[in-house]
């Protein structure tokens, strides 16, 4: 995927845009206000997250959001502080959580991408030490399916997001596809069009069958990453993951509220309203239309969760109402949050000026 300097050419694309969202042709001071305000919101977000404590999955998440804005200065030193605290079997940015397993290859492609920028081959060996580790120790279900965890057997809609486009990214596709579908075969429902959270390998039940919105979101966001690292020749593949990601945008879209945010549970209107969700969604559509594999009627969709996530920015830059960490059974703020409104914008703004 090519890099660039988000920030810095922030301002051409805006300028580059005919028409704003408001339906009339931006004067040359509204264009700097809009500029202003946009680069504004974006620093602050990023430097919010930048502050905060993070986990293992938080540094590889926080990483991704750097590199897609293009960041790169930012994504090196975080790369180093990975692979510094890179574990004896092979696991990446271990800080926070003993047994990490899928989380551990969320920084994946943002170390390999440093080791390539920077020529240094550190990057490189922690790569294929993660990947030797993942090919050959994991634990995994009879499937071969890869647990979450290294201590339980369990299979988490959050881990689509954090190995299949690590797998991809170092060309292990076939494994990333199966990986994706592995986890699919567990927990999707297909009458809601929805994923449950959490399958227990070892007792063939959930440990918890409630469709969580983040969950979900982290599904969509994973299989979009994968999708754009397909090789052309894996036609029925793409395929496939392209129908899996418009089953979830579809299940979720379903629920949406009118202000544009969902549920904690997708499906229990009595849970909390929350605002991640919303931002791996048009994150992931956003990424579909300029990928050119989801259909443009679905940026209405997207710009309604856009705007609804700006809302929740506090004047610090925090991105409020999310799912909070550290438990992530309240509305709160986390790294992701921050991290998704990031991926969000960079998907926005290389779509609009991609047009």
């Amino acid at each position: 995927m090519e890099r660039r300097d988000f920030l810095g050419v922030l301002p051409l694309t805006i300028a580059s845009l005919k028409v704003a969202k408001w339906g009339s042709a931006m004067s040359d001071e509204r264009q700097l206000r809009c500029v202003a305000a946009v680069r504004g919101t974006i620093q602050k977000v990023m430097l919010a997250m930048l502050t905060m404590q993070r986990a293992t999955w938080e540094q590889g998440v926080a990483m991704q959001a750097l590199l897609e804005l293009g960041a790169e200065e930012h994504v090196i030193l975080m790369a180093k502080d990975a692979v510094l605290r890179q574990s004896e079997d092979g696991r990446l940015a271990m800080l926070g959580e003993d047994f990490a397993l899928t989380d551990a290859c969320a920084a994946g492609e943002a170390v390999l991408w440093s080791g390539k920028k920077t020529r240094d081959p550190s990057f490189q060996r922690a790569i294929d030490k993660l990947l030797a580790y993942i090919e050959t120790k994991a634990p995994r279900c009879d499937d071969g399916t890869i647990y979450h965890f290294t201590n339980i057997p369990q299979i988490w809609s959050d881990a689509t997001y954090m190995l299949p486009p690590f797998l991809a990214v170092v060309g292990k596709y076939e494994e990333a596809v199966r990986q994706i579908l592995g986890i699919k075969k567990v927990l999707w429902n297909s009458d809601k069009k929805l994923l449950s959270h959490m399958w227990d390998c070892e007792k063939k039940q959930f440990a918890r069958k409630d469709c969580w919105g983040v969950g979900n979101g982290w599904t969509a966001a994973g299989v979009t990453r994968v999708i754009r690292l397909l090789p052309p020749s894996m036609v029925h593949e793409r395929t496939q993951l392209v129908a899996y990601v418009r089953d979830i945008l579809d299940g979720c879209l379903a629920h949406m509220r009118s202000d544009g945010l969902y549920h904690n549970i997708v499906d229990n209107p009595q849970s909390f309203v929350e605002t991640n969700l919303s931002q791996m969604l048009a994150y992931s559509i956003y990424r579909g239309i300029h990928g050119g594999w989801i259909e443009q009627s679905y940026k209405t969709f997207a710009d309604t969760m856009r705007a609804a996530a700006h809302a929740k920015v506090d004047v610090y830059g925090l991105v409020q109402g999310v799912c909070g960490s550290p438990e992530f059974d309240h509305p709160g703020t986390a790294t992701e949050g921050q991290a998704f409104f990031l991926m969000m914008e960079a998907a926005y703004y290389d779509l609009e000026g991609g047009r």
